[in-house]
């Protein structure tokens, strides 16, 4: 099922110069979409996290998020446009969701989309988004890199998805093409054997411990460096590598977590490599959330994100 969000906001006057999301936002299913445009899509289901005995609430999130980023301001002329969410809470219907969600993607960038912005749901949203990269003429032959920015590995192995599978469902899909890198790992909240997965699958990472002796532009450097030698970039953030006074609104919360400014220079150096087509926002947990603290964050780096990124 897919349902469509109604924007609204703070509306000032009409005019560019008061523009906001909400004002300027175009609905992908109701109007053409110009190429290159940044195209929002939500997924919407708590079922991935469920599985994983997380606390449940993220299907709430593409909504949350929404909602957050409305009011902000636009200062460019960069076309947004919103492809509605799909919904799928039911527990049996995940993998169905997960398809929907990858043809949904594939289709976004093969009409045209520049970026692809999904909006979690849990973190068994990557592998539906990067399946849709994969099968979009973007992935056709390209080399791709993944960034996550993550407390967690999520390489887990289990016999059906969950919010801890995607990146070694995407490992057993395209062995000779996965280049991931995690920064962000909490090594108390991932066991030996997920340490030992991610250095057979030739994963790099850097912990959260390490990140703190790091300034935001060495941070950075550290995604500069992660996307140098691929052809395509698919950005994943999952809102848990912040410190929970940060990110309360999550499914786990961090107790150490890695500094906003630290999360933010990361996330738009991937924008600033020019090859970003694909960026995940997940976990968000409104019903822990705490004055909508960590939906304004996520709105936050969305839109940096999308401000920053090279017009075509």
């Amino acid at each position: 099922m897919t349902e469509y969000f109604h924007w609204h906001g703070r509306d000032d006057r009409p005019g560019d110069e008061h523009a906001r999301w909400f004002t300027t936002i175009i609905d992908a299913e109701a109007e053409p979409v110009p190429p290159n445009a940044i195209t929002l899509v939500g997924f919407a289901s708590d079922t991935g996290v469920a599985r994983n005995h997380g606390r449940v609430g993220a299907a709430t999130g593409p909504t949350a998020i929404r909602e957050a980023l409305a009011s902000l301001a636009i200062h460019d002329d960069r076309v947004r446009a919103d492809a509605h969410t799909i919904t799928y809470t039911n527990t049996s219907d995940l993998e169905a969701g997960q398809q929907q969600l990858s043809d949904t993607v594939a289709a976004l960038l093969d009409n045209g989309s520049g970026t692809v912005v999904t909006l979690g749901g849990g973190h068994e949203t990557s592998w539906a988004s990067h399946r849709g990269l994969r099968q979009s003429h973007h992935g056709d032959g390209k080399s791709i890199a993944i960034i996550n920015l993550d407390a967690h590995f999520d390489l887990r192995t289990s016999d059906i998805a969950t919010s801890g599978t995607p990146f070694k469902q995407i490992a057993d899909a395209w062995p000779h093409d996965f280049h991931y890198t995690v920064l962000g790992i909490s090594e108390p909240n991932n066991t030996r054997i997920l340490f030992q997965t991610a250095d057979q699958l030739g994963v790099t990472y850097v912990t959260d411990d390490a990140l703190a002796d790091l300034t935001a532009a060495e941070a950075a450097e550290l995604v500069t460096k992660a996307a140098a030698t691929a052809d395509i970039l698919h950005l994943s953030i999952d809102l848990d590598v912040l410190p929970a006074h940060v990110a309360p609104g999550v499914s786990a919360p961090a107790t150490l977590g890695v500094a906003l400014p630290q999360v933010r220079a990361m996330c738009l150096a991937a924008a600033h490599t020019g090859k970003l087509r694909l960026v995940d926002v997940v976990e968000l947990n409104p019903t822990y959330d705490v004055d909508g603290r960590t939906a304004k964050v996520a709105a936050r780096l969305i839109h940096d994100i999308t401000t920053v990124l090279p017009h075509p």
